[in-house]
């Protein structure tokens, strides 16, 4: 029975009703014997060879598995990113899986330089069945897999340690003698749950294999270690590829391979962490698809590599065109916060957040012209925004979008990039009082269009009734004059304007048009106005108008 330490004073949490006294610990179900480990001082050197699973192990766990157009169009969109070893399927599975390795085959359709993988378990039908499969590609791996951890070898296979490697061998032998002296065949093991078997029957497993097929520099073989089930935290998984890394035999003709799930929320730390401590190449899916909470995510490790000044060695520009395409073939949506490809991971809604990326753009575009770079070109640090969208193709219209939650700032933001008004900073703010009200009666967001349309309704009214027309005429002087004559006691508190964004087309010209904004102090009670005109003083003249009748009413 374990002990709990007492809790400090300030943690008010008790004992929950849950039954955790049911599951063991990882260090009762697995020794993890690494020393000195090294893993936590390493540092990313190279992006390792991606191999996305797609095709297989994410299918296998689709309600509604691939047919082969969608197959072919997923296999066509990874060949596009830059993928150069993909699995393309479990032959032995399904006569569509079959099906489609023989696409490929007859339609000529893999790239000199792109190598398919093929999964078969260890059973002599089953692998005869995955060659026939791929007879006429002239380059592939065979990739062949048995569960070897105590409670699959117990209460599964019901064999014993060394009853598991003669099924092993019998299968390598066969794949072997299948191969002949085919050049373009190499051979993959997966000892399925390794993250729960014992280390030195993983080591005695590949290390047999190693030799049985003969593996060298120029040929070598690949052992995929998988944390089929997620059972700890991801400083586990790197201490069992470590060992695996220092100990394996003829290191320099192994393939060191890891294939995390994501049981516990952490694949991508682990496959992180696994290749710091020696993996040299990661399976996984395009945003994660996978058995129960999927397999890691090839795109987030990726980009997360990009987003520390390295090449991923894969071509993500355009995100969306990825998502959509493997939305389609999977029939599953991407969350819309998913890492880099989610609807909303760009998206700032707070103001506090709005207001620095707003600043941060503007310093981003300021930096760039002094470098003499384009934006797209500049050094990226910009808040809140770990890389630039436009590097995954998106554009900067959905980086702020404004609801209940939004300041001034993302208000101020829309309404510049969308609609040239550069509102001054204390107008910003009375704007956005009003666009508060606004989002919390309604409880949604308000667009672009509809945030200028709710500007235009508030801040450009006519001017008093009194005036009637003829002041607009005048100059501001005038103007003036003209509302103290009429019982206004003006007092302009501040004045701004800009060149508008629009042109106005009159009698066939095409004419500039000015936007001001004018606060004004009348009869004890300030207010905003805002107008447009051909000319700064025309535009003033309304922007003072429009603010008087907003004082007075």
């Amino acid at each position: 029975m374990t002990t709990t330490a007492p809790l400090p004073p300030w943690n008010p949490q008790r004992p929950s009703p849950m039954p955790h006294h049911r599951y063991r610990p990882f260090q009762k179900r697995v020794n993890v014997p690494v020393q000195g480990r090294s893993w936590p001082s390493a540092r990313f050197e190279r992006a390792p060879l991606w191999v996305p699973v797609d095709l297989r192990d994410g299918n296998q766990a689709l309600a509604e598995p691939m047919d082969t157009p969608r197959k072919r169009r997923l296999f066509d969109l990874l060949v596009s990113v830059g993928f150069k070893e993909i699995e393309v399927g479990y032959p032995s599975a399904s006569r569509t899986d079959f099906d489609f390795v023989r696409h490929l085959v007859t339609s000529g359709t893999v790239p000199d330089d792109v190598t398919p993988v093929v999964f078969t378990p260890a059973r002599r039908d089953l692998i005869d069945r995955t060659f026939e499969a791929i007879e006429g590609l002239p380059r592939a791996v065979v990739h062949l897999y048995v569960a070897t951890s105590p409670v699959w070898r117990e209460v599964v296979l019901g064999r014993d340690r060394g009853q598991v490697w003669h099924t092993v061998r019998e299968a390598a032998e066969h794949m072997a003698r299948r191969a002949g002296d085919r050049a373009g065949l190499r051979f993959q093991f997966s000892p399925e749950t390794f993250n729960l078997t014992e280390p030195d029957f993983v080591l005695e497993l590949c290390d047999g294999l190693t030799g049985l097929w003969d593996a060298s520099p120029d040929r070598p073989v690949t052992h995929n270690l998988p944390a089929t089930v997620e059972i700890a935290t991801p400083n586990v998984y790197a201490d069992q590829i470590e060992y695996a890394h220092r100990n394996l035999s003829r290191r320099d003709s192994v393939i060191l391979s890891v294939h995390p799930h994501n049981d516990r929320g952490t694949g991508v730390a682990c496959a992180e962490l696994a290749v710091l401590a020696g993996a040299q190449r990661v399976e996984g899916c395009l945003f994660g698809n996978g058995e129960r909470t999927g397999n890691v995510d090839l795109v987030t490790l990726a980009l997360n590599l990009h987003a520390q000044g390295m090449d991923p060695m894969v071509d993500f520009r355009d995100i969306d065109a990825v998502r959509e395409t493997v939305e389609h073939c999977n029939r599953l949506p991407v969350h819309p916060r998913h890492p880099y490809a989610g609807d909303l991971v760009y998206t700032a809604f707070s103001g506090t957040h709005q207001d620095a990326i707003s600043k941060g753009l503007a310093h981003h575009a300021v930096r760039a012209a002094q470098a003499g770079l384009t934006e797209e070109s500049a050094p990226w640090a910009v808040p809140y925004l770990p890389i630039d969208p436009a590097d995954v193709g998106r554009s900067y219209e959905a980086v702020i979008r404004v609801n209940s939650q939004s300041g001034k700032g993302g208000m101020a933001y829309l309404l510049r990039t969308h609609h040239g008004l550069d509102l001054p900073e204390r107008m910003r703010r009375d704007f956005s009082r009003g666009v508060q009200e606004v989002t919390d009666d309604t409880g949604r967001e308000v667009a672009p269009k509809e945030l200028y349309d709710l500007f235009r309704a508030t801040y450009m009214v006519e001017g008093p009734r009194e005036l009637g027309d003829r002041a607009e005429t005048a100059s501001l002087s005038g103007v003036l004059d003209a509302l103290a004559g009429a019982g206004f006691d003006v007092e302009v508190l501040e004045r701004a304007g800009h060149p508008a964004a629009e042109m106005t087309v009159a009698e066939g010209a095409v004419a500039e048009m000015t936007v001001a904004y004018a606060e004004c102090r009348v009869n004890g009670a300030t207010a905003w106005g805002a107008g447009e005109g051909p000319s700064s003083g025309a535009a003033s003249v309304r922007a003072v108008l429009s603010a008087v009748s907003r004082a007075v009413r």
